[in-house]
This record gives structure tokens, sequence and C-alpha cells, in this order.
């Protein structure tokens, strides 16, 4: 991503943000998006709060499928069955980003929580060609990524809506 931002114009530091040095510089809005989880959420929070300017905004966001009950479990028996060595369950509860939220929202002086419900379209093929890219499947042998992918084709119809809800943890800065 730093890459391609460069080869676009954009000026790029790399660095973990509990770490980054901003210097002297204050911002209008610090944004995370699908990326906070991998932040310390009280150095993070203290970061954020330290580089913003008064009344500048946090925004962290996060989507999170929300299938039915019946294609969760339906969903989750493919997993436990084809990806034993996932560290997780994707499908185990209703809201899996709530203890990220609750994290996120820990170190900050009157979060707010904000829900954003939508829905995208898939065929079949797009919703498998998505699945590799969901946080933890690269830890999945390949293996078992492909027994995975097998068995989630032969439960996934042609053509289907997959609910989502867009959370977002946001807080100003006093």
């Amino acid at each position: 991503m730093a890459e391609g931002a460069r080869r676009h114009g954009f000026p790029v530091e790399v660095a973990r943000f509990e770490d980054w040095e901003p210097g002297d510089r204050t911002f209008d809005a610090v944004v995370a998006g699908q990326t906070w989880h991998w932040v310390d959420p009280v150095a993070g929070a203290a970061k954020a709060m330290r580089v913003l300017r008064p009344g500048g905004r946090l925004a962290l966001f996060w989507n999170t499928v929300k299938p039915s009950a019946e294609a969760a479990a339906t969903f989750a028996a493919v997993y436990r069955r084809a990806a034993p060595s996932l560290p997780f369950d994707p499908w185990a509860g209703a809201d899996p980003y709530r203890t990220v939220v609750e994290a996120a929202s820990a170190g900050l002086d009157d979060p707010e929580v904000w829900r954003f419900a939508w829905e995208r379209e898939y065929t079949r093929d797009a919703w498998l060609d998505q699945v590799p890219t969901a946080g933890g499947h690269h830890l999945l042998p390949p293996a078992e990524l492909a027994a995975l992918l097998r068995g989630l084709a032969e439960v996934t119809p042609d053509r289907f809506a997959m609910p989502y809800e867009t959370v977002v943890v946001t807080a100003t800065r006093g």
C-alpha cells in the first residue's frame, strides 16, 4: 500500500502507529479502516488524541458480515470440518468485532459507536474469491484453504445477498 501511495505522489511514513513519531505535527483527523485491531488499543488511542488538534476526530471503521443464523451455521460447519487450524471461528458470534470495538473505545474520552447496515450481492465465485482475503485466512495451510473453498462452494448459492454492518468508533478531542 505504501508503494502504491508513493507512486501516486503521496508522502508515506512506515511505522507501527504506536511507535510513529509525528514530530510537532497535529491533524484534523486520524482514520483507520479495517486495521485498528493491529494497534494496541490503549497506546493507539493515547497517540491519536496526542496528534489530534482540538476538535479533531478519531474514526475507526470495521465491516462485518451479518448472515442469517442458518447461513452462519452452515458456513461454521464447513469451517470446523475443513479449516481446523484457523485460530478463531469467524461465524461464532453475532458481533465478531464487539471486543475490538470495546477495546478501542476504552482508551477514549466519550467515544461514540455508530452502526450502519448494508448488503452486497455476490455470485458464488465472487464470494469464494474474497474468502481468502479475510483476516486470519492467510494462516491456513494451502491444503486446508483449498478444502475450505471446496466446502464453501458446495453450500454457497449461485447468487445471494450478504448482509453487512459497518461499525465506527469515533471520538473528538476536546
